[in-house]
């Protein structure tokens, strides 16, 4: 609940700093995501180094496959683990900027004046940008998580509101015809978590190559499961805003109107982990457990989100199982929300 208050937050603050165009307020703001951006961006190289330097190590006979695939799979988790660590700091000092907007402690600008300079402002930036074929955009994403088996919803296993997604990333936005704003290819990179919280009191034990649900002798307040992927996303986008004609000149702007996407995702598993909560005797007690749970090391699947503007409703469907021998094939499907910021 914790990360999903800081997204909402975050949702809260870009809303607000829209309506009410406070300049101090945004350019905190703006320099926060530009320091999320660059967090992303540096340990995205990092990692294509580091990747690289095992793709060598390997072509000249240093390393077998398989090691190279533990590397290859261990640097990404320590750069997953870098960048959630970085970014998190970066989100609190978002709190903190919301809360001294709360507290009234950051001072209004005269709301007329300052929309008047703020149009002013984007008319000029959009005539300078609305020329590139490629932007880029934040993104961020929760909603409901759940598991199909046998094209059945396991909302008897696990809890359905209890159980949830949440993703945020970077893409890319190119469009693909030179005078036609409707077709782009958007493509990037993002963090993606996905939660199951089991029923009746149950909770994952391994059992060989098998993963059961099994009922706890201890009273659970909270049994969650939670896995994190980095992920490629890549999606056709079919924006339906109009180009603006402006003294013999076509503009094509993005985001404006409504659309929808239709593509896939591919990536890594970089964490698995089980939060298991219970009280005795008065303490309370919460233990976290790390381990690969014979959950798949790779994740592939398609997805799709229809909206308007920057807000879409959002779909997702793992093509894999969740657990890679498991009798029972179960596939991680999501429904939720999803914004996308130029």
């Amino acid at each position: 609940m914790k990360n999903f208050t800081i997204y909402l937050i975050l949702f809260f603050f870009l809303v607000v700093s829209k309506v009410i165009g406070q300049e101090t307020f945004e350019s905190e703001a703006k320099r926060i995501a530009n320091k999320i951006e660059k967090i992303t961006k540096e340990e995205k190289e990092t990692l294509k180094e580091e990747v690289e330097a095992v793709n060598v190590q390997l072509s000249e006979g240093k390393i077998t496959q398989e090691q190279a695939d533990k590397r290859k799979k261990e640097l990404a988790e320590a750069r997953a683990v870098i960048i959630e660590e970085k970014v998190t700091l970066a989100q609190n000092e978002l709190n903190d900027l919301v809360q001294k907007k709360v507290d009234g402690k950051i001072k209004e600008d005269s709301a007329k004046i300052y929309m008047i300079r703020w149009k002013s402002y984007s008319h000029h930036k959009d005539s300078i940008r609305s020329e590139k074929r490629t932007t880029s955009q934040f993104v961020f994403a929760m909603g409901l998580n759940n598991m199909l088996a046998d094209g059945k919803l396991q909302d008897s296993n696990y809890k359905f509101m209890g159980s949830h997604f949440y993703e945020w990333g970077f893409t890319y936005n190119s469009r693909l015809m030179k005078n036609d704003n409707l077709l782009h290819a958007k493509y990037g990179l993002s963090l993606m978590y996905n939660n199951i919280r089991p029923t009746d009191n149950r909770s994952f034990v391994v059992d060989g190559e098998q993963t059961n649900l099994v009922e706890n002798q201890v009273h659970l307040t909270e049994s969650r499961f939670r896995n994190v992927y980095l992920v490629v996303p890549v999606h056709l986008e079919f924006d339906f805003t109009r180009p603006i004609e402006r003294n013999g000149k076509t503009y094509f702007k993005t985001h404006k109107s409504f659309r929808f996407g239709v593509g896939g995702y591919a990536g890594i598993n970089v964490k698995s982990k089980q939060i298991l909560k219970f009280e005795e005797e008065d303490l309370k007690y919460k233990t976290t457990i790390k381990g690969d749970y014979n959950v798949n090391n790779f994740i592939y699947g398609l997805s799709s989100y229809i909206g308007y503007r920057e807000l879409s409703l959002y779909f997702k469907y793992d093509l894999n199982p969740l657990f890679q021998n498991n009798l029972v094939k179960e596939n991680n499907i999501s429904l939720g929300l999803r914004v996308d910021l130029n």
